[in-house]
């Protein structure tokens, strides 16, 4: 079997290598090459690393000439990047997802495509739980670009030129390493930080509610999504995943229970009027029927959250 990971470098493709190289084998068959793309070079020892502009001509259709039987696509500009950057925005989450799709077609070696959108594809106002039956209205530009890339997955696959899967990740939480340019990063800040012994600004009011999943539930989310049979999924290609749903202050209780009063004390309430204009529209809680039906299994509470990134840093 030939696995690609595009968008590599960034911190889940880097946790979805390491897990892959370790198991040796997906969806039961023995992993023969390992390719790795980005814009810049992913490599690590056992996988082939490739270095491009997805959305550059000619990038994509270099990809799909290895012939991989499994495409994880991360590539991507983050929310926040994509918001204050318009023309970029589009240009990697729209044009490259065009790119390395058609490429796919042309070349028509029809692989399994997991594809990581957004429950930013969802625009207020909201009921207090999310359906699976929610109708699409992204209010950011990453949305929208989302949005595109799930409705052209599910027509390239209704077309036969590939076989979709496409996951709403959650807020991908807590996030190890130094801040991304994500509006949501901040989730992830007001946890990491403090456990750090560092002060942590929190931009937004306490009371914002949002759904979060740690990064071992992401990797978890991924190669489940590689071996799902086609025919359970049926033609709605696209759906929500399952999260712990919080508010801020839950947050903040959860990071007191764990670690204690002092580490709570290092956040800083700070306002910002570009990331509450950001996150003020973004969904809060999820049933993820569907999701949790597939197979789909997420943490409990964000207590188990915070455990997961400290069991894990200390790998």
């Amino acid at each position: 079997m030939r696995i690609l990971i595009t968008g590599a470098a960034g911190m889940i493709g880097r946790k979805l290598t390491a897990q892959l190289l370790v198991d040796g084998h997906l969806n039961g068959k023995k992993i023969a090459e390992l390719h790795l793309h980005d814009i810049v070079d992913a490599a690590v020892v056992g996988a082939h690393s490739h270095v491009s502009d997805l959305a550059a001509a000619g990038s994509a259709a270099g990809l799909v000439h290895i012939k991989p039987d499994v495409i994880f696509y991360l590539a991507g500009v983050v929310s926040g990047e994509a918001e204050a950057n318009f023309e970029l925005g589009y240009r990697v989450n729209l044009d490259g997802t065009r790119q390395l799709f058609d490429a796919i077609r042309v070349a028509q070696i029809s692989p399994r495509v997991v594809f990581t959108s957004s429950i930013a594809v969802f625009g207020a106002p909201f009921p207090d739980v999310i359906p699976d039956e929610f109708h699409l209205t992204p209010l950011t530009s990453y949305g929208t670009q989302k949005m595109m890339g799930e409705a052209l997955l599910a027509d390239y696959t209704r077309r036969g030129f590939f076989d979709g899967v496409g996951i709403r990740l959650p807020t991908i939480c807590v996030r190890p390493g130094k801040p991304n340019k994500a509006a949501s990063g901040f989730f992830s800040g007001i946890i990491r930080e403090p456990l750090a012994g560092l002060p942590a600004i929190l931009p937004v009011p306490r009371d914002v509610v949002h759904t979060h999943a740690s990064p071992r539930s992401a990797v978890n989310f991924l190669i489940h999504a590689a071996g799902l049979d086609g025919n359970s999924i049926g033609p709605r290609r696209n759906f929500t995943l399952p999260g712990v749903g919080v508010s801020v202050q839950e947050q903040i209780d959860a990071l007191g229970r764990v670690a204690g009063a002092k580490a709570v004390g290092l956040i800083e309430e700070r306002p910002d009027a570009t990331i509450w204009a950001i996150v003020k529209n973004w969904p809060t809680r999820f049933n993820a029927k569907r999701a949790r039906d597939l197979g789909f299994v997420a943490e409990r509470n964000f207590d188990e959250i915070i455990q997961a990134h400290i069991e894990d840093s200390t790998k």
